[in-house]
């Protein structure tokens, strides 16, 4: 955990290192600032004095001293109106997981980093709790490498120190095209089922809107089966691919019949929404392939109640994981 204050800089050498290598020459401050590792992944939690990084060095210690016995949470019925009602309408995954955790508990670890993914450290009746959630607001939730990475190094930080895990699905999918790629995309994305597959705490799956692809199961340790349960709230859509593009690739031939570019977008419309009525997740539900569609005001109690059905982590003489990644 590297908690740093606007003024810090980072680096691997300084001023005096870099103009020896024949690099150039530079004043100290432009050598990693705050303000360059921060938004690379580098700085964990930004403080704004050193009294602040005090502070946050507590309450990140806090979440691996055990549960609390005082708690309050926000009204959960405002959960009902996080997600809006037009499916294509992004919002913010930060409201959900304000709301789902205790109040004042959300420790949020690399903000400005992939901000695609969010990763943050929360209270939920007491009991710490890690959120790992997709942010529709970024890429509309489309997993990258550094997203991946970033949810991989945090699952790994949670199994190490016994905190389960609460996933907030809403992707269309990993990113795909050849930019994509150049990033080594299919190396990174393996990262989070490599890390889930070896999850030893207990963890679920809610999917707030969007579970696409193997970029959904990703947000579910591999598989919609693996979590204690795979729920979604009546916002959930769920398929192999996102609608438009399967509509795209499915009907080609059948849109390409159509001469008249007006009546062959109604028509594109029109196979969207059947799609989307058999991808709705109460669809999905009834043929078993999630747990459950559930209020989403039961988010919080369903989870309870699945960590306490859980058996307790199994006592062990040393280190549960070798090392956590650096990053």
């Amino acid at each position: 955990m590297i908690i740093a204050t606007p003024d810090a800089n980072i680096g691997m050498g300084g001023p005096a290192m870099i103009e020896g290598g024949g690099l150039g020459v530079f004043p100290p401050e432009a050598v990693g600032p705050a303000s360059v590792q921060m938004a690379n992944g580098v700085i964990d939690v930004m403080a704004d004095d050193e009294a602040s990084a005090v502070r946050l060095a507590k309450a990140y210690l806090s979440y691996f001293q055990g549960p609390v016995s005082e708690w309050s949470c926000s009204d959960q019925t405002l959960l009902r109106d996080c997600v809006p009602p037009d499916r294509r309408r992004a919002y913010d995954t930060h409201a959900v997981a304000n709301l789902v955790a205790d109040t004042g508990s959300v420790l949020e670890l690399r903000p400005t980093f992939s901000p695609g993914m969010i990763t943050a450290l929360i209270r939920i009746e007491g009991r710490p709790v890690g959120v790992i959630a997709n942010n529709p607001m970024h890429l509309a939730g489309a997993i990258d490498a550094t997203c991946a990475d970033k949810a991989a190094r945090f699952m790994q930080l949670c199994d190490a120190f016994d905190l389960p895990l609460l996933f907030l699905c809403d992707t269309p999918g990993f990113m795909v095209g050849p930019q994509a790629e150049e990033t080594a995309l299919v190396r990174h994305v393996s990262r989070m089922f490599v890390t889930g597959a070896s999850l030893s705490v207990p963890f679920c799956t809610v999917i707030l809107r969007k579970g696409y692809g193997l970029g959904a199961q990703a947000m579910a340790g591999g598989s919609f089966h693996r979590p204690i349960f795979t729920v979604a709230w009546p916002t959930g859509e769920l398929g192999g691919m996102g609608l438009e593009g399967a509509v795209r690739l499915g009907f080609r031939r059948e849109l390409e019949a159509i001469d008249d570019p007006a009546a062959r977008e109604e028509a594109f419309t029109a196979m969207v929404e059947r799609a989307y009525e058999h991808g709705k997740a109460i669809n999905v539900a009834a043929h078993f392939e999630i747990d459950d569609v559930i209020d989403p005001t039961d988010t919080r109690e369903r989870f309870v109640h699945a960590l306490r059905s859980a058996p307790e982590p199994v006592r062990r003489d040393g280190k549960r994981r070798p090392f956590v990644d650096t990053w």
